[in-house]
């Protein structure tokens, strides 16, 4: 074999030319002990707190405890190569997850491996998983509406974009069915979902993975899971890969997204777990003091952010982000100051108030608590409770009544209200939770067996077909014109005579009505959504003529 000299002096020269005098400095400790995937490091005394930590196993860990003479880690993912004695670095890093269009459609862990069997995760963005919710300046209110599709939810206990509305109840009562349809309804929407599945078997997950694919809800979802089986580190860190997924599209793009955390009582377990491991002083029920803070923090990252403007050229291309007055207004605050910039410029005409591109975003939490035997007011729930927006009760006696979803009113509400609620559904559904609460109340006195005057008889009657009528399978979420319609129908008596039996049928021979004999009513209440006088009076009359040729 001849070696060419000319060839080799090129290449040598190549290397000196690119050679750059680099440091890899880097702390190196080692593990005194590891057990249930915590560990004890000596040598780490500059490491930080939730730094990412790189073990000689090829595991990554993240820092959990400092404390004076070593540091506690949690191991992420397999801990039982792990080894006293193991060298471990540090990397300067706080922990991150991909993010990006790459995770759309995907199944992934909470650091981002798929899960699916479909290849790698390629995916050149990411986001680290704890980050600054924005402040009351960077915020507007929420005030337009998330439809869940669920008529007893978009009518009584509306939830907007960019508000936190936890579901809760005991287990095997609706809660994921809630969740999932919520996802399902965003079809054919600009709405991406995340949901987070913490604690759950995996053949849970796996067929609810497939319902969504058979409905296309997989084409705007990310699923990240972190099972039952999955080592407690995981569990705690996966509502936080799945918010820091949904946050890129709300902040990059400017997008509306669902963030849902299904559930949160077992990430409180889990973290719990960790605490007790690392000798953590002990509170209420066990759970280490911080308990609150790990929710809070998490859920309030989630907001309708605040729209920015910029006055710009008309010629200007498109993606500006800086003015030509270099100011940029931020929220409804500012638009009459942007009006009057505006006006003051010599060439006012050939300029214009541009959106700046990733502004108006939202972020909407649907967290799930589980409770144990409806006590709502223990621990976890009434901490949550606490920081959310509002909660969707579902009870175990109305679930096993057959009244599904199993929302109890009574305890129910949104703290949001009407604002988030297309003003037609408003009008109608304005006293329908209370109308309900109220017949919850009648109907349990009637079981005494008292004589009832007309009047009370009447609202029983109208009470029992409304809860009938709000009845709804499970993935069947229903367009918003035909919840307005369906329920204009039951709050204006046309359904108080018929059999409880035939309401449904009633129901849907009512919205197929509108859609063949009736379009141009629904269209009108499709392009206004309002409810004026002069529509109310046209609906009235369409369900009146529908109810003569409807056979009993």
């Amino acid at each position: 074999m001849k070696f060419k000299a000319d060839e080799i002096a090129t290449i040598i020269k190549e290397e000196i030319a690119q050679y750059e005098a680099e440091l890899d400095v880097s702390e190196v400790g080692k593990v005194l002990e590891v057990g249930d995937g915590v560990v004890r490091i000596y040598g780490l005394s500059k490491a930080m707190a939730s730094e990412m930590l790189e073990f000689a196993s090829g595991a990554m860990g993240t820092v959990f405890n400092l404390e004076e003479n070593s540091i506690g880690a949690v191991v992420l993912g397999d801990y039982l190569n792990v080894k006293e004695g193991e060298e471990v670095r540090t990397t300067g890093r706080l922990l991150s997850v991909p993010v990006g269009e790459a995770l759309v459609g995907r199944v992934v862990d909470p650091l981002g491996k798929p899960l699916d069997g479909r290849g790698s995760v390629q995916s050149e963005h990411r986001r680290p998983l704890e980050s600054v919710a924005p402040g009351i300046a960077g915020r507007q209110p929420v005030n337009e509406p998330l439809q869940t599709g669920i008529k007893a939810i978009d009518s009584m206990i509306p939830v907007g974009r960019g508000q936190r509305e936890l579901i809760i109840g005991d287990r095997k009562t609706g809660k994921t069915a809630v969740a999932i349809d919520t996802i399902i309804n965003q079809k054919g929407g600009d709405v991406f979902c995340v949901y987070v599945a913490i604690g759950q078997k995996e053949s849970t997950v796996a067929s609810l993975v497939e319902t969504l694919r058979e409905r296309g809800a997989m084409d705007y979802t990310t699923v990240v899971s972190a099972g039952a089986a999955d080592p407690a580190p995981l569990q705690y860190i996966a509502p936080y890969a799945g918010c820091a997924m949904a946050e890129y599209f709300m902040y990059e793009h400017g997008r509306a997204t669902l963030c849902i955390y299904d559930d949160l009582s077992k990430q409180a377990v889990a973290y719990r777990q960790l605490s007790l491991l690392l000798r953590r002083p002990p509170g209420r029920e066990a759970y280490p003091g911080d308990v609150f803070y790990l929710h809070s923090r998490l859920l309030e990252r989630s907001c309708k952010l605040a729209e920015r403007r910029v006055i710009v050229r008309k010629d200007a291309p498109p993606g500006a982000k800086v003015g030509v007055n270099k100011k940029v207004y931020v929220g409804q605050q500012d638009l009459e100051q942007l009006e009057a910039d505006l006006a003051a410029l010599p060439d006012a005409k050939q300029h214009e108030a541009r959106r700046v591109p990733g502004s108006g975003g939202s972020l909407t939490a649907l967290p799930v608590i589980e409770t144990l035997e409806g006590e709502v007011s223990s621990y976890i729930p009434t901490n949550v409770i606490s920081i959310t927006d509002g909660q969707i009760y579902l009870e175990p006696d109305l679930f096993f009544a057959g009244v599904r979803p199993a929302i109890n009113v009574g305890i129910s509400v949104s703290r949001v209200g009407g604002n988030a609620q297309v003003p037609a559904m408003k009008k109608i559904a304005g006293s329908l939770r209370l109308d309900l609460a109220s017949f919850r109340e009648l109907e349990a006195f009637a079981q005494l067996g008292t004589e009832l005057d007309v009047a009370t008889q009447r609202q029983l009657d109208r009470g029992r077909r409304m809860v009938e009528l709000l009845k709804q399978p499970q993935y069947v979420p229903m367009d918003i014109i035909d919840q307005i319609l369906s329920i204009h129908a039951g709050v204006r008596g046309f359904l108080d005579d018929l059999p409880l039996a035939k309401v449904a049928v009633f129901e849907r021979g009512l919205l197929k009505f509108y859609r063949e004999q009736k379009p141009e009513v629904r269209e009108e209440l499709e392009r206004t959504r309002k409810m004026t006088d002069e529509l109310d009076q046209k609906l009235r009359a369409a369900a009146q003529e529908f109810k003569r040729q409807f056979k009993v």
